[in-house]
């Protein structure tokens, strides 16, 4: 059995050493625990950095100084071998929570709590960080804010629980046996909505979703879209509005995916790649092809996926297609008269 436990141990010290560090103290603490030459994605606007200082700078300084007293909130911890490239990678998935008392990105400060919903991955080779993709919903945070850039949702967002049996955090490593079972079920899924890709077909027969989800499946989306509960009103709530208001959907693959226990996830640069055609997120169509970054993860029961947690980089989908919401939202919220 292939053992996580040095990894695993890192990333937890990593995050330990991050909660504790003041703004001028995290380009020490992401020095002492990257390699040479990291490499970190986000979500936009921060996108593409390289180096240790160049993730201080442009993401984690700025963040901390603006919500104060920040606690990691996890709700899933789980490790694996990337079945793309192979390699171990540890993923951690929750809310960072504080006190939002300074603006941020255009987004004016409430004085009170706030969740920023994150999904981390990091990739960890010879006792230190390589890689990370660090996936936040930043929609999800103005929402909790009172900023709303789109109309209003079809599903309903809120700050999500973790795994409804509370056995999301995997610091001892689970059996490969119920790893391989979990994957190979999320490949299933995924294969199949591939395939129904591939046939040009916009909408989605129940049935095949029946086929690896539970009934009262629970989908919990990013803030612009939301979360829906049992397979019909996730249809209706956003697999629907989705494959109807996209076209020429098409599957890129993923960066990494791994499964532990019960638990799998995986991410992309880009997963998938479309067309809108109006309806989508309440938009008009454009007709301009832009990419998406996914993360999902997901928690099976038994033979069937119970609950799916989703962060789509829709303020990126968006840039692409000549909107961007943080600036028209420091325009519209802090203009400069």
């Amino acid at each position: 059995m292939t053992s996580y436990q040095e990894e695993k141990l890192l990333v937890r010290s990593y995050f330990e050493a991050l909660e504790r560090a003041t703004p001028k103290q995290v380009n020490d603490v992401l020095e002492e625990f990257t390699a040479d030459g990291y490499s970190w994605r986000g979500v936009y606007p921060f996108r593409e950095l390289k180096g240790a200082v160049a993730v201080a700078e442009t993401f984690w300084i700025p963040f901390l100084t603006s919500v104060k007293k920040v606690q990691r909130r996890q709700d899933i911890f789980m490790a694996g071998t990337n079945e793309v490239s192979g390699e171990k990678w540890v993923m951690s998935m929750g809310h960072l929570m504080g006190l939002f008392d300074e603006d941020w990105m255009g987004i004016r400060r409430t004085g009170k709590m706030i969740n920023l919903r994150y999904a981390e991955f990091h990739c960890v080779e010879d006792g230190k960080i390589t890689q990370t993709g660090l996936f936040v919903d930043l929609i999800g945070f103005m929402l909790q804010a009172g900023v709303n850039p789109l109309p209003p949702s079809t599903g309903s967002y809120f700050v999500y629980p973790g795994p409804r049996n509370h056995d999301g955090l995997l610091f001892e490593d689970a059996p490969e046996t119920e790893g391989v079972k979990t994957l190979n079920l999320v490949n299933q899924m995924v294969n199949n909505l591939s395939e129904l890709n591939k046939s040009g077909k916009m909408g989605c027969p129940p049935e095949l979703l029946e086929q690896t989800w539970e009934e009262d499946m629970i989908w919990y989306g990013p803030g612009g879209i939301g979360a829906s509960y049992t397979i019909p009103r996730y249809q209706m709530q956003h697999q629907l509005p989705f494959r109807e208001g996209l076209k020429d959907k098409k599957f890129n693959g993923h960066v990494c995916r791994f499964a532990e226990g019960a638990f799998a996830c995986f991410f992309g640069w880009p997963n998938l790649s479309n067309t809108p055609i109006g309806g989508f997120l309440g938009l008009p169509g454009g007709e301009v092809k832009a990419d998406m970054q996914v993360v999902d993860v997901y928690y099976r029961r038994g033979d069937k996926l119970s609950e799916n947690w989703v962060l789509i980089d829709i303020p990126y989908w968006l840039k692409q297609q000549g909107l961007d919401i943080f600036e028209r939202t420091q325009a519209v919220m802090n203009p400069i008269l």
